[in-house]
């Protein structure tokens, strides 16, 4: 944009040279009728010469339209200089005055509910750039805020409501355990520790989110694969009770974190598949270099459409798939929170025949892992 106003000034400017030597030079006729009438007798000459005026009007015209032609290209030349001169120099400037605007959009980009701690704290003089960067970062501080209250509300609500609901459960099960009690009463026992354990499960889910939302204290290697077969032995019961046939493949894989939160993250996958299968059905866990950790399951054929909500809190495929199930909405989300939590990236896609693959990527010791381009239909988060 500095360029062309520039080069449109240059030409303007050119324009106004050209007409103004233009006027000024004489014409021919003129400059041969001063000359023809205005030279005085040579006293060494009688007499005179005689001057034609025809060629001294053509020599005049000659030379004005040469003085013309020579202006144009001089000063064609010279615009061609001085806008390249200005496109140079017009880039640097802007690039200067918009770096501060580069520097805002990055952090903008850069940042998450997870990773509310940047800042831009742009440093210069106190213009309309550093009143924006100002404004941004105390936004920032407020977001930031209101963010750690919520999540220390919710960790501090699932912390207190944890010790009402033990005391419930133990007043119910010594009510049951009284042989003077009803059937009715066993069954209404029955309820309410279904009731009861499907809320301590919600409270502990939600405090697993909680912790996993606030980020990692420490980083520890731990060997991922042994990780995963220790939940694969312990879901040996659920697995044979939902007649699921359960195959894995690992192969040794150590990463840098939390190992009581990728030990949940390998349950709530590994129990996702198998609540949402079908009798008959079958659930694949691989454990690799690249991706660390994939679990496939047979069951339902799930649309693209519905896969955004997989990672939702509280949030299922449909009321079908819901119905008769005992989770409280908050695997996925869990592992969405843990895998940020590890600086990595999850992915979900349909499974061909029916179900679900779910592919998680983790940054192993001293390495980042390299992700490609999601294929179609697959969520990344």
């Amino acid at each position: 944009m500095f360029s062309g106003l520039f080069l449109l000034a240059g030409l303007a400017l050119l324009m106004i040279n050209y007409v103004v030597v233009n006027e000024t030079l004489p014409d021919g006729a003129g400059v041969a009728r001063s000359i023809v009438e205005g030279v005085p007798p040579d006293p060494r000459v009688n007499p005179p010469p005689k001057m034609d005026s025809v060629i001294v009007s053509t020599v005049a015209q000659t030379y004005r339209a040469s003085t013309m032609r020579q202006l144009v290209l001089a000063s064609g030349i010279a615009l061609i200089g001085a806008a390249a001169i200005a496109a140079l120099l017009g880039w640097l400037t802007a690039r200067h005055a918009l770096r501060p605007l580069h520097t805002i959009t990055a952090t903008a980009r850069r940042l998450e509910a997870e990773s509310l701690d940047r800042r831009i704290n742009l440093e210069g003089p106190d213009d309309e750039l550093k009143e924006l960067a100002d404004t941004f970062d105390r936004m920032l501080d407020r977001l930031a805020a209101s963010f750690d209250g919520q999540k220390r509300f919710v960790a501090n609500a699932s912390h207190e409501l944890r010790t009402p609901l033990a005391v419930q459960r133990t007043l119910i099960e010594v009510a049951m355990a009284d042989p003077t009690a009803s059937p009715e009463l066993l069954r209404l026992g029955q309820h309410l520790l279904h009731t009861n354990e499907r809320s301590e499960r919600l409270i502990e889910g939600l405090l697993v989110l909680a912790r996993s939302d606030q980020g990692l204290v420490s980083r520890l290697p731990v060997r991922l694969d042994e990780v995963t077969d220790t939940v694969l032995r312990s879901a040996g019961g659920m697995a044979a009770e939902q007649g699921v046939a359960v195959a894995s493949r690992l192969e040794p894989r150590t990463v840098v974190g939390d190992h009581v939160l990728l030990e949940r993250l390998v349950t709530n996958l590994v129990h996702n598949a198998l609540h949402y299968n079908e009798p008959g059905g079958s659930v694949v866990v691989e454990v690799t270099a690249e991706p660390a950790l994939t679990v496939t399951n047979t069951g339902p054929v799930v649309s693209a459409d519905a896969l955004p909500g997989l990672f939702e809190p509280f949030r299922r495929l449909d009321r079908t798939r819901a119905a008769g199930r005992d989770g409280a909405g908050l695997g996925l989300s869990i592992v969405r929170s843990i895998v940020k939590a590890h600086n990595g990236v999850v992915y979900a896609e349909p499974n061909l025949g029916g179900g679900l693959r779910i592919t998680v990527h983790l940054p192993g010791i001293n390495r980042v892992p390299s992700f490609d381009q999601a294929p179609a239909e697959t969520l990344r988060v």
